[in-house]
């Protein structure tokens, strides 16, 4: 297949050109960029040089239909909504890395995003991409919504316990906290390094955009609907999320049977990882990687669930989440060109 990136010069963008280098089905043909449009990749990023040197071309739906066969929206919110479905009527499949077609509610959206939503009829369409909880509905997919990096993490953590109704919805806390890839490559006052540098800082308390998402996630996993406690937080790196979700069970189960039961959960889950009894992931071990690992701790004092769930918030948070489902969508094995280790140390 031919790919083409819109937002190909932001962090996602350049991460799908990482990823689609190494995928043995796929070309990358195109890469659209508004701001840097007739500018050399290579120019923008210099480990580029001498692997993809390609200039950046301004958008034009029916260029990319005449030369590619997919198409994946690395672009900031509010902006794929317009572009998007000028790709889709012409037959081309539509991956949306940003959050403007994962909530189904269109004044969820507005409300949240401040932003003026999508049109309905396609936020009805539109596929929502955790790769695996949605694999039937993903397969053969035209429009696919990836999620969020910190619903990637919060959803993967909480699906086993959620789909078997073993913990209380109304005590759900998430507490996450994100490199400063996550707010994308923009020059912003809060992300500069004299701002980060050894600071941890909390931001959008109860506010955050991808509260709703989780939230609509959960209520389809679990059948019922409830409202999180979801407070993110800024931390002192380039790449990595990490989510401590807490939550009150039902019956007093033990680490280790919650264990097995993720185990099996997760069984035909390639990129999911469970960590061993006594043990909790960290972000480094799986920085540049497609994977999830899950560490979870039962305080049978108080019948409360702690799970750690770590991602590379670019990878599985983002592009290669996009590429993993991708894979799913023509039917290839979902690994195809994401079977790489992370980077250590």
């Amino acid at each position: 297949m031919k790919a083409g990136i819109v937002g190909a010069n932001g962090y996602s963008g350049v991460e799908l050109i990482r990823l689609l280098l190494n995928h043995p089905q796929i070309k990358i043909e195109m890469l659209v960029a508004h701001s840097t449009s007739g500018m050399e990749i290579q120019s923008i990023y210099p480990h580029l040089g001498g692997i993809v040197e390609r200039r950046l071309e301004a958008f034009d739906a029916d260029e990319l239909a005449a030369r590619t066969d997919v198409v994946f929206f690395a672009t900031p919110a509010g902006v794929s909504k317009d572009l998007l479905p000028e790709c889709l009527k012409r037959g081309l499949i539509c991956i949306d890395l940003s959050g403007d077609f994962r909530l189904k509610n269109p004044q969820d959206y507005a409300e949240w995003y401040k932003k003026d939503p999508a049109d309905a009829a396609l936020l009805s369409d539109a596929v929502y991409g955790l790769s695996e909880l949605n694999r039937e509905q993903i397969e053969g997919a035209s429009l696919l919504s990836n999620p969020g990096c910190y619903p990637t993490a919060t959803l993967l953590g909480l699906a086993p316990v959620l789909k078997h109704d073993m913990i209380e919805l109304n005590s759900i806390i998430v507490d996450g906290k994100s490199g400063v890839s996550g707010s994308g490559k923009k020059a912003v006052i809060g992300n500069l390094f004299g701002e980060v540098n050894e600071s941890v800082k909390a931001y959008k308390l109860d506010h955050h955009q991808h509260t709703p998402e989780i939230e609509q996630m959960i209520e389809e996993i679990s059948g019922q609907k409830t409202a999180i406690t979801f407070h993110p937080h800024l931390i002192p790196m380039t790449r990595g999320l990490l989510c401590t979700t807490y939550a009150n069970l039902k019956q007093g189960f033990s680490t280790r049977e919650l264990l097995e039961h993720y185990e099996k959960f997760y069984k035909k889950s390639p990129f999911v990882r469970i960590r061993p009894l006594g043990t909790w992931p960290a972000t480094k071990e799986v920085l540049g990687s497609n994977f999830c690992d899950i560490g979870l701790n039962v305080d049978g004092r108080t019948r409360r669930l702690t799970i750690v769930s770590v991602i590379d918030n670019v990878v599985k948070g983002a592009a290669g989440q996009a590429v993993q489902n991708l894979n799913i969508i023509k039917g290839w094995d979902e690994q195809t060109g994401l079977t790489f280790t992370p980077i250590y140390p």
